[in-house]
């Protein structure tokens, strides 16, 4: 378990480096918000990609403490492993973007001013995260787990260009991206509405899994006769 641990540390802790280094870089290059999303888009989502290959097989590569936390209600993950998932997320988060915050000569820690909120930003969790989850479970179900690396990503990369809200979809990482006053922060005040919606979203995706993937039930055991033993 500590090796699984530790593999969900590393592993959101790289790819909040990813997020808020491209935002950083973006920024650096150009002033046009549009190329600075593309830049933070493609960086995400090849890192993302490059992380669940990598350590997928070690713990699963939720790096989500939204993922994490289905995956437990469907007792995949036992409740203390999915605890200890869940504290490695968000430790790594916050240190991830610390390290990327560090590599530009910026603040280690700041937190931000940009404020992302409304009933339009929310309704964008709620769909991120939803497809997210649905997308997971789909893979899960369908035991077409080693597609993950690729549709992942490519559901993230879709919603961060078409949802309001630029598609965080998981707790860990909106508590980390608090700590940037950069492109891709957020405010504290929006944080915990942000996490709510995501959560919702999670449940949603779950929800559609079962509709479109249920379980197979097992077969019922059949009631034969006792064998007859014949005394003679």
């Amino acid at each position: 378990m500590p090796r699984r641990i530790f593999a969900e540390f590393l592993g959101t802790a790289l790819l909040l480096a990813a997020i808020v280094g491209s935002g950083i870089m973006g920024q650096a290059l150009s002033s046009d918000l549009g190329v600075v999303l593309i830049i933070n888009t493609l960086s995400t989502i090849s890192a993302l990609g490059v992380l669940i290959w990598t350590l997928g097989s070690v713990s699963g590569g939720h790096f989500n403490p939204a993922v994490t936390g289905i995956a437990a209600l469907r007792r995949e993950v036992r409740l203390p492993e999915a605890g200890g998932y869940v504290a490695a997320q968000i430790v790594g988060a916050v240190l991830g973007v610390g390290l990327a915050n560090f590599m530009f000569d910026l603040p280690v820690w700041e937190l931000s001013a940009n404020e992302r909120w409304g009933a339009g930003v929310w309704v964008g969790e709620i769909v991120a995260t939803a497809g997210l989850l649905w997308v997971i479970g789909a893979l899960t179900r369908t035991g077409k787990g080693h597609l993950g690396p690729l549709l992942v990503p490519l559901w993230i990369g879709a919603a961060f260009l078409f949802t309001s809200s630029t598609s965080f979809a998981n707790p860990a990482v909106t508590i980390g991206r608090a700590f940037t006053d950069t492109f891709s922060g957020i405010e504290l005040a929006s944080v915990a509405p942000f996490i709510v919606f995501q959560l919702v979203g999670a449940l949603l995706g779950a929800a559609l899994t079962e509709i479109f993937y249920p379980r197979k039930a097992q077969p019922e055991p059949l009631d034969l006769p006792e064998p007859v033993h014949d005394a003679t």
